[in-house]
């Protein structure tokens, strides 16, 4: 049992794949962690009972618990629904829906939605507005910034005065998955892709916009067949594609993005792979960790919360 007392709190980023829960003093420091291939998405209502009465059997001393992610979905426990952009910390405490799965009492922290002004298209966001408020009341990162958070669905955001106004999302990391475990292109695809020549070639080739993405796919196998792409730069060159035309599209719907350094929000191997396709356009980006982020972004709703109880 570890020594903590009911000033400590819960946090779970529950999210599709897997479940990543965290117990957080009273000071914002992690004192344990807990982590397992228990997804929504893998898991029937019986499934999510045992997973939170595990959490809660691990720390039975703390006191709220919070859950961000798809657990709050229409597929999760309960779904808690999105609040519009523009929203901050404020909005998303105001909306917790409390809950019980189990043993395990908490709130469930709503998504995000907006409406881009731009393009006029609707995207929205779970799970990721807790690593944005913790980066807020970290103060890494400004009040006005665009952040990107690498993944299978990244997003981009455009923060204004503290808050969410706009983002978009991006299925890049999927497509990657999916080229690559299925299809025509799985056949000529070798590695998991790093950076080097070939993916800053995929990611100027994609930025050029002579091409749609759908006909730069194929000439990754059109290029490894006529020998101008060795076998082992494939999986390189493509991941270099896709995140090149994401940028692009980034670019577009939000002009402020060179203004200053980038933070990328995530994993180590693929924030490496932005940063190296950031700076292949020309743009600084620097990486923050992604637990680091969430635990901040529990701590926040947590006081905003607590006063208002």
């Amino acid at each position: 049992m570890h020594p903590h007392d009911t000033d400590s709190i819960i946090g779970i980023n529950w999210g599709s794949s897997n479940l990543r829960a965290y117990l957080i003093g009273a000071d914002g420091r992690m004192l344990d962690s807990h982590e397992a291939p228990a997804g929504v998405a893998t898991l029937q209502r019986e499934g999510m009972v045992a997973a939170a009465n595990e959490i809660r059997a691990r720390w039975p001393e703390a006191g709220h618990a919070y859950a961000a992610g798809m657990i709050g979905s229409n597929v999760g426990w309960v779904d808690a629904g999105y609040v519009d952009c523009p929203a901050g910390a404020e909005t998303v405490a105001q909306h917790l829906v409390p809950t019980r799965i189990g043993e395990l009492a908490l709130h469930i922290v709503p998504g995000m939605a907006c409406v881009r002004a731009v393009d006029g298209a609707p995207d929205v966001m779970r799970g990721e507005e807790t690593e944005l408020l913790g980066l807020l009341a970290a103060g890494n990162v400004e009040p006005d910034a665009i952040v990107a958070l690498p993944g299978t669905h990244t997003k981009w955001i455009q923060l204004r005065q503290g808050r969410v106004e706009s983002f978009m999302t991006s299925m890049s990391g999927e497509l990657f998955d999916r080229l690559a475990s299925g299809g025509l292109l799985a056949s000529v695809l070798e590695g998991p892709g790093e950076p080097g020549p070939a993916f800053a070639e995929g990611v100027r080739t994609a930025a050029e916009g002579t091409l749609g993405l759908g006909a730069l796919l194929f000439g990754v196998r059109a290029r490894m067949i006529r020998g101008a792409l060795r076998r082992d730069q494939t999986s390189s060159y493509l991941r270099g594609l896709l995140a090149g035309a994401e940028i692009a599209d980034a670019v577009a719907l939000f002009p402020a993005l060179g203004d200053a350094s980038v933070p990328l929000v995530g994993s180590g191997p693929v924030t490496r792979l932005y940063q190296a396709a950031l700076a292949e356009r020309g743009f600084d980006a620097h990486t923050v960790a992604s637990a680091d982020a969430v635990i901040q972004g529990f701590c926040a709703i947590h006081a905003l919360a607590g006063s208002s109880r």
